[in-house]
């Protein structure tokens, strides 16, 4: 796998204009932390990897996002990361380059991320909770996905309150970004067909 990627740059052309400062800001800073980092497309977003995924980065109608792999294990003595909170990324919402924390913050994420990668550490996997959880609101993040898919959009608003309570939760659920992304796509292209979560049980 090249260091560069061709449709990293086709996907920066693509984004809105507030959104490529960003995304080349990010592209530049991982590259300039490490040549032997690479980059790859999945699930329609540019990943950045070094014996296994790093961090991903993601432009939507209104905001940027910032997320790495493996957050749970990361050192954060200056608290800037949001865990599990449902945010966009490891940051949340990005608006521009000043929302993300300081280079050598972001140089030191980077290399920690490099070196677990490098150790092969894995992240623990938790036990689902038994209670059952509380019918989540829908986020924005996936809001702004569909904004620029009109007929997805439309058939997840015409859907009931029970249908959009299962593609929400599934997606809410997601325990990493990329599930979450990969779950998004899906979505995505069940909506565009019309499908309800559960269509293939129907």
């Amino acid at each position: 796998m090249e260091q560069y990627d061709s449709r990293v740059d086709a996907y920066i052309a693509k984004a809105a204009p507030f959104a490529k400062p960003i995304l080349e800001y990010i592209r530049q800073l991982v590259h300039e932390t490490s040549p032997q980092i690479t980059e790859n497309i999945k699930w329609g977003f540019p990943f950045y990897e070094y014996k296994g995924v790093l961090c991903n980065m993601s432009a939507f109608k209104q905001h940027c996002a910032l997320g790495f792999w493996k957050v749970a294990l990361l050192n954060d003595p200056g608290s800037v990361l949001k865990r599990g909170d449902g945010t966009a990324g490891s940051f949340g919402p990005i608006t521009t380059i000043a929302d993300l924390p300081a280079k050598e913050i972001l140089t030191d994420f980077i290399r920690q991320a490099m070196a677990l990668n490098e150790n092969d550490v894995k992240v623990p996997v938790k036990k689902a909770p038994v209670e059952k959880k509380a019918v989540p609101e829908t986020p924005d993040y996936f809001l702004d996905f569909l904004a620029d898919h009109p007929n997805a959009k439309l058939t997840f608003e015409s859907f009931s309150p029970s249908h959009k309570r299962e593609y929400v939760e599934w997606i809410v659920d997601a325990k990493t970004d990329a599930t979450r992304l990969k779950r998004m796509q899906t979505a995505l292209e069940w909506l565009s067909e019309g499908k309800s979560r559960h269509w293939r049980y129907k």
